[in-house]
């Protein structure tokens, strides 16, 4: 059965006009239901997770002075909400959904997050919305717990996953794989174990056709027991904060050909939803549930 990690606290208020879609988290899984893809046996709520998993990924006094509301104004300025201790237990709770994420996955071959894919967090800071990198938590909570040896991140979202390449930088259990607009934020890039830069305005042929070249290739090359994919829809040409040219049909067939991928080779994946900032919302919640019911019809 397809799990999906949900929980009320993920749409967090936020002050009016602001440009993250928060909405989208409570829109998601109402959509699911109500076309049927989804039933209410497909959803988990996720809870506060031990810290150890955090901290095992994070720099502690980072994680505590975020516990105790004692992040600067110039770093939560960065992060871009408005700091509380509500958001801080928002974040805890999505790590935990990629956690028991990743165990579903062990056990059904997919598991799926409504929210996470908080790349930008670094291991010492956070930015752009991001905070706790719940994939980087889930893939060292894997390996602590001898469940995987070699993981693989595959992040697709429009905007380089910088924290995630800071965080794995030095460690070779861990393969982080982006491919990413080009001119886009971050403008400062970290290294990932493989960046593949895209130029403005790419669309699905050309977007495609690099990713069917290098996925392949990299898992070859890689041999990961577990993948954790990043399905950004800031990939949409009608994105505002994205660069690149694609269709909601080529961020569908993205998403297909990935998963469809993976299930093949009979490699465990996690999903996190990661961004998407079209101006109707109605187009960020369509492509963000062609990605589930890929997954439903792909493996269940």
């Amino acid at each position: 059965m397809l799990k999906i990690a949900y929980h009320p606290i993920y749409k967090h208020p936020l002050p009016e006009r602001h440009r993250f879609p928060m909405i989208k988290y409570e829109l998601l899984p109402q959509q699911l239901l109500h076309e049927g893809t989804c039933t209410e046996a497909n959803f988990f709520e996720p809870e506060i997770p031990n810290d150890k998993y955090i901290v095992a990924v994070h720099d502690p006094e980072y994680f505590y002075d975020l516990l105790n509301m004692m992040i600067s104004a110039k770093m939560s300025r960065k992060i871009g909400f408005p700091l509380s201790e509500d958001l801080v237990e928002r974040e805890r709770i999505i790590a935990d959904g990629t956690i028991k994420g990743c165990e579903f996955a062990l056990k059904y071959g997919i598991a799926m997050n409504i929210a996470g894919g908080t790349h930008h967090a670094y291991s010492d800071h956070g930015e752009a919305f991001c905070m706790l990198n719940d994939q980087a938590i889930g893939a060292k909570y894997l390996l602590s717990k001898g469940l995987a040896k070699k993981i693989l991140i595959v992040d697709l979202d429009v905007h380089q996953g910088n924290g995630t390449a800071e965080i794995f930088q030095n460690d070779s259990s861990v393969f982080t794989f982006s491919m990413h607009g080009e001119g886009n934020y971050p403008f400062k890039k970290e290294q990932s174990n493989l960046d593949i830069p895209l130029p403005k305005g790419t669309d699905d042929k050309t977007y495609l056709s690099v990713l069917k070249e290098n996925l392949p290739k990299l898992i070859d090359a890689v041999q990961p027991d577990f993948i954790f994919y990043l399905s950004g829809v800031d990939v949409l040409e009608s994105d505002k904060l994205g660069t690149l040219s694609l269709t909601l049909n080529g961020c569908k067939k993205r998403d297909e050909y990935v998963l469809d991928t993976c299930l093949k080779l009979k490699i465990p994946v996690q999903c996190s939803m990661g961004g998407g900032y079209s101006e109707d919302i109605k187009i960020i919640v369509e492509a963000h549930a062609n990605t589930f019911r890929l997954a439903q019809t792909l493996y269940f």
